[in-house]
């Protein structure tokens, strides 16, 4: 007699073909796109499943309390603000996320809107095309990258991949997170302490009750009129409208975005500074570490319930929940 397959919910948008995987490895619920119509799916058919394929869906203690025979949660994500990460805990339900595969495609993003940012990339091409190379010879002197001091806020799998680039660089470095870490660089126990002892800071946390606006007037104070931002984190992380208030006022030199408060949209303040560097959410936005965030969706729940994956063995191992 055949085994039955374990049931998976389905709860996040994946490519066809990861969609086929699932399909042909396990029974799939797929949990219906309106959030209205969760909880009556739930009370019929919660009690059956045994993981979830998550993306964006907003699991909370509810939510858990709907499926009580879960045994995991795989993440198309690296971030896990849609996630209640305590109430999983609790469960002793096992959570995994993507970060260890993301971290190098993302860490390099960072750095580009680093090197962006420093060196006016974006308003030297306008002046090129512009034609005012011509009628004006020179253009202003930009900043070095090499010559700062870079503070990382969150040095998980990301930050420490940002890290490893900057060192490359020559710059100086030094953290802030809830841990200290068995590295060699300077750690902060206060966000404010850092952006004061830096030039520049890159955002790398995730986005908790504890970091949301955890980048506000003071921080952008203390990091100064010569201070760079770079958030390649969660947009809540930063308080926007500070954000806009102390470049309004000159009271920071300029900052990289690649998420923002309430994305897809971003303030017309920022849109119009021309020392902001705007990018839509692509850290990871590349088809090779795309395709293998959804390889790994599908393959950290086959080793869990111990099927085989229709690519073999999967190429990489699952990742406990990264929170910097």
């Amino acid at each position: 007699m055949a085994t039955a397959k374990p049931i998976i919910l389905n709860a996040a948008e994946l490519p066809e073909w990861a969609n086929a995987e699932l399909h042909a490895l396990f029974t799939v619920l797929d949990l219906p796109k309106h959030p209205a119509d969760h909880a009556d799916f739930l009370k019929r058919r919660g009690h059956e499943v045994r993981g979830i394929a998550l993306r964006k869906t907003r699991i909370d203690a509810a939510f858990l309390d709907a499926v009580p025979n879960l045994d995991i949660i795989s993440s198309y994500s690296a971030g896990l603000d849609n996630v209640d990460v305590e109430a999983v805990k609790a469960r002793r339900i096992a959570l995994a996320n993507t970060s260890h595969i993301l971290a190098d495609d993302v860490a390099n993003a960072a750095l580009g809107l680093a090197l962006t940012l420093t060196r006016d990339l974006i308003n030297a091409d306008a002046f090129v095309r512009a034609g005012r190379w011509v009628r004006e010879k020179h253009y202003p002197l930009a900043r070095s990258i090499s010559s700062m001091k870079v503070g990382i806020v969150g040095l998980g799998t990301i930050g420490s991949a940002i890290a490893h680039r900057l060192k490359a660089f020559g710059c100086g470095l030094a953290y802030f997170g809830p841990n200290r870490k068995a590295v060699d660089m300077p750690y902060f126990e206060n966000v404010a302490e850092l952006a004061r002892a830096c030039d520049m800071l890159i955002l790398t946390c995730p986005l908790t009750p504890a970091t949301r606006h955890l980048i506000d007037a003071t921080v952008l104070d203390a990091l100064g009129p010569d201070g760079f931002v770079v958030n390649i984190a969660r947009g809540p992380v930063v308080d926007e409208t500070a954000l806009i208030a102390a470049l309004a006022a000159n009271r920071i030199a300029g900052a990289a975005l690649d998420v923002f408060e309430h994305e897809p949209q971003v303030p017309e303040a920022l849109i119009a500074d021309r020392r902001v560097v705007l990018t839509p959410h692509l850290g990871s936005g590349t088809q090779e570490t795309r395709r293998r965030m959804a390889e790994n969706v599908v393959d950290t729940l086959a080793r869990h319930f111990a099927v085989a994956s229709p690519r073999g063995e999967a190429a990489h191992a699952a990742h406990a929940v990264d929170v910097a």
